[in-house]
């Protein structure tokens, strides 16, 4: 199962990558959500190197872990996550592309393949709910672009 939007935001390409390459306040970000977030990757590791976390929630009631990955780091362009949890695998690229000095498209796909049964059954009926989930994946990335622009035009 695929899922994708882009938003524009009002702000430089190397200011939109910047925040969003800010991996420790993303972390925090996170354990805002009441997910907790651990680093795996090195000490003093560099995205280039490959950063890496385990993070830990609740999803529909049972504690779920999943590993995370950065696989690619092409500044100012592409970031690529991968990410394992139970059965199921999911890569996200986010993709950055600069419309004009002031405005950036950010475009984001996440890919869900599932590797187990259980995982099968999981995204057969994500698939059931999918206009409802890339509704609300689409406010919720928008939400977001909305908080970045406001950040870094407070900022500027």
């Amino acid at each position: 199962m695929e899922l994708s939007t882009r938003e524009d935001i009002e702000a430089p390409l190397d200011q939109v990558f910047g925040l969003a390459t800010s991996f420790e306040r993303l972390e925090r970000q996170a354990m805002r959500h009441g997910i907790e977030v651990t680093r795996v990757s090195p000490d003093g590791a560099t995205p280039d190197q490959g950063l890496s976390w385990r993070a830990s929630f609740y999803y529909r009631g049972k504690a779920r872990e999943a590993d995370i990955a950065l696989t690619r780091f092409d500044p100012p362009n592409t970031m690529v996550y991968t990410a394992t949890s139970g059965g199921l695998d999911a890569v996200t690229t986010i993709d950055f592309v600069p419309l004009s000095p002031m405005r950036t498209r950010v475009g984001l796909k996440v890919e869900v393949l599932p590797r187990t049964l259980s995982a099968r059954l999981l995204v057969q009926s994500l698939k059931l709910a999918r206009g409802n989930i890339e509704k609300r994946f689409s406010i919720k990335i928008a939400e977001y672009a909305s908080e970045i622009e406001t950040r870094l035009n407070r900022s500027a």
